[in-house]
């Protein structure tokens, strides 16, 4: 038996409330010449049992149950029962396009290519956005090195990746990621997608990326609260991360573009866990990013993703400034502390000294900041985040990151 053109693998782990779905577009696919590899993760809920039932009606469907080990793990495990040329992730959560398979195929077998990147739709409380990849072309082993590379972390624009980091909009090289996945450590628990993408990318020597989004990414309420129950915990897997992507960066890129690209991605994550400010063991601030926010400030924040949330929450510990507004195009309904989501006109309302919007990524930022603008918003009072690369390199010493990004301080 020859075996497939393309091996799909969906890790699942408590999503049976959408994984027929995930799993019905996978099966009513343009493309037919795939396998459908179900990773049951030790799911504790009916996802064992909705994955056997499916294996038994269609062929192409392979279910692989094992006891819970992550996400990392999960991914592993598929791939060893994979027998496609090419690979490609996606979340039990989440959806494809009817000519997702065949489009990824056929960029990827017309340009012999290595990794094919491409667009996605976000849908949240039945909203739906289009994201689109910015360097939309053709790589070769040249281009990506001197291109790709030096801006796939970080491209420039506080904290906008030029690769997206997740693994379920690309079409990877079976061979090829056999030396990278089984490389990445199961302890790696944040950042799954990026330790393989930019790990892929370095022994990659051809790229396609398309603008054509296929691939619907589920934005879930339950999973976008998480909050931080210790710092010092989240530093430390943090930690992992930043230093297995240096250590498999040092070999494609000079030291001065790896320190600089994981700098400011380590930062952003750093922010939007903690909520932006940032205090020691004791209570006392030691960073505030918000430039020009003082003390008792009146804000606004835009923004109930998770950001946004963590700012509200951090707040609440801290009493730094006071909330007098929490707004967002996304409304829906969130408390936090007293404070509750309202749709973006409630400003007009509001007597406020700065508008907060809680977003790291720049295309966002000054969209938000534009459409803000039309309904009446002063520009200077919507702030700037720090983004002094040597403030932030101070701070990551002072937290306790050591020069290869370990968490030293637990």
């Amino acid at each position: 038996m020859n075996p497939v053109k393309v091996s799909v693998i969906v890790p699942i782990f408590r999503i049976e409330k959408y994984l027929p779905k995930c799993i019905d577009s996978l099966l009513n696919q343009s493309f037919s010449d795939f396998e459908l590899i179900l990773v049951d993760d030790g799911s504790p809920d009916n996802c064992p049992q909705i994955c056997d039932d499916y294996a038994k009606k269609d062929s192409r469907i392979k279910v692989v149950h094992k006891k819970n080990g992550g996400l990392v793990s999960a991914r592993k495990e598929g791939l060893k029962n994979a027998s496609g040329k090419y690979i490609t992730f996606v979340d039990g959560d989440d959806w494809v396009d009817i000519f997702y398979l065949d489009i990824m195929f056929n960029l990827a077998d017309v340009n012999d290519a290595d990794l094919v990147v491409t667009g996605h739709f976000r849908e949240f409380d039945g909203k739906i956005e289009t994201i689109k990849p910015k360097m939309v072309g053709i790589y070769d082993e040249k281009e990506l090195k001197s291109k790709i590379l030096p801006n796939a972390i970080y491209n420039g624009e506080f904290c906008e990746h030029g690769i997206s980091t997740y693994v379920w909009n690309k079409l990877f090289r079976k061979e090829l990621l056999d030396q990278i996945l089984f490389n990445v450590p199961d302890d790696v628990v944040m950042g799954e997608d990026a330790a393989i993408t930019f790990s892929y990318l370095t022994i990659s020597k051809s790229l396609v990326i398309s603008s054509t989004p296929l691939y619907y990414y589920r934005q879930r309420h339950d999973s976008i609260v998480k909050s931080v129950e210790n710092p010092k915990i989240e530093y430390y897997r943090l930690g992992l991360l930043m230093n297995y992507l240096q250590t498999k960066l040092k070999n494609s890129l000079d030291e001065k573009n790896i320190k600089e690209q994981i700098t400011y991605y380590l930062y952003s994550q750093i922010l939007v866990r903690s909520g932006g400010l940032i205090y020691d063991d004791k209570g006392n601030q030691i960073f505030n990013p918000f430039l020009n926010v003082t003390p008792n400030s009146k804000v606004v924040v835009y923004s109930s993703g998770s950001f946004g949330q963590h700012i509200l929450s951090t707040n609440i510990k801290n009493n730094f400034f006071d909330v007098v507004d929490w707004i967002d195009i996304d409304y829906h309904e969130l408390n936090i502390g007293g404070n509750f989501v309202k749709p973006t006109s409630s400003i007009t309302k509001s007597a406020y000294d700065y508008l907060i919007i809680a977003t790291i990524n720049p295309s966002y930022y000054k969209d938000i900041k534009k459409e803000l603008s039309l309904i009446g918003v002063d520009e200077k009072k919507i702030i700037k985040i720090n983004t002094d690369i040597n403030e932030i390199s101070q701070l990551l010493v002072q937290l306790g990151f050591g020069n290869d990004f370990k968490f030293l301080n637990k």
